[in-house]
């Protein structure tokens, strides 16, 4: 008699697809930033991700990764960049701890090179100079957040 394998138990991770969900750019200023002889805005970056397990499909799972750059010269946006980057990961397996870490850190790691190449890219053509995005640690954004939700369950529970 012939023993059957299962998959039970076993982890499972891949990627099925990767791409651009939203994209926006602004530059409210053009064309007259560019007659300008200085370049030195100020930079502001805003970094979520979010996740959804996507309907009727077994441990299929979207990653949303956005990053929101703001580039300003006194109060005046010289140019505004939101890019959603997205992904589709089959995730099985994992316990409870380790989907939140790769859903919170992993994916948005395998994200963020796609998203800092759109931004550059279209900065670019935007007629600024080059704009990089430097490395992000998503590992520690990941834990500072665990230890922020730990903290304020904390004080809740103190509360009452």
């Amino acid at each position: 008699m012939a023993e059957e394998t299962t998959n039970e138990g076993q982890k499972h991770f891949s990627i099925n697809k990767i791409y651009v969900k939203d994209f926006s750019f602004e530059s409210p200023k053009a064309p007259d930033i560019f007659r300008a002889r200085e370049w030195k805005p100020q930079t502001d970056l805003n970094l979520r991700s979010s996740h959804k397990a996507v309907e009727g499909e077994d441990n299929l799972h979207e990653v949303v990764l956005t990053i929101t750059v703001d580039a300003k010269e006194d109060d005046s946006t010289l140019f505004l960049v939101e890019v959603q980057q997205a992904g589709l990961f089959q995730i099985d397996g994992y316990g409870e701890e380790e989907f939140g870490a790769i859903i919170g850190s992993f994916c948005p790691n395998i994200l963020f090179p796609y998203a800092r190449e759109t931004i550059a890219n279209s900065v670019s053509k935007g007629g600024f100079p080059e704009f990089v995005l430097q490395p992000i640690n998503f590992d520690a954004l990941y834990m500072q957040s665990r230890q922020q939700v730990a903290q304020q369950e904390a004080e809740a529970a103190e509360k009452h």
